[in-house]
């Protein structure tokens, strides 16, 4: 692969960032609709990182015939990642409910604070299941 085309896979994969963010400013000075800026950035910045790794890894690899790697390996290295991803993302959305909740709760009634910890807490136990649960996966390889 050429240096120019990596160039403008890299320079395009940069645009693809920083164009949506210029419009969300500009958008937020005029007050216009996110969801639109939202949605352009993710399709301009998943289309260039998938057509980039289609241009990148088009070239088969051969592996060596005394290969101990296969192709259980590689998913169970996704799995995990889908483990501890997806459930952080979740731990992430519970805790930020939870604890805006509880900071309301909070400010009417200071005898609040341990009910409302022990629900943050609980909220940020997700994000730990998940990590036990791609340690678990890792062990098995």
């Amino acid at each position: 692969m050429t240096l120019t085309v990596k160039i403008l896979l890299s320079i395009a994969l940069i645009l693809s960032i920083v164009v949506p963010f210029g419009a969300y400013a500009i958008g937020e000075k005029k007050r216009g609709n996110y969801k639109k800026c939202l949605a352009f950035n993710v399709v301009s910045f998943f289309g260039t990182m998938i057509f980039s790794q289609l241009i990148l890894f088009s070239n088969t690899a051969l592996a060596a015939s005394n290969s101990t790697a296969s192709s259980s390996n590689g998913l169970a290295f996704i799995g995990a990642a889908l483990a501890t991803g997806f459930s952080c993302i979740g731990g992430g959305i519970a805790v930020a409910s939870a604890a805006s909740a509880a900071l309301g709760a909070i400010s009417e009634d200071d005898s609040l604070l341990g009910k409302s910890l022990i629900f943050v807490g609980l909220a940020e136990g997700v994000a730990l299941y998940g990590l036990i649960i791609s340690f678990m996966i890792l062990s098995k390889i």
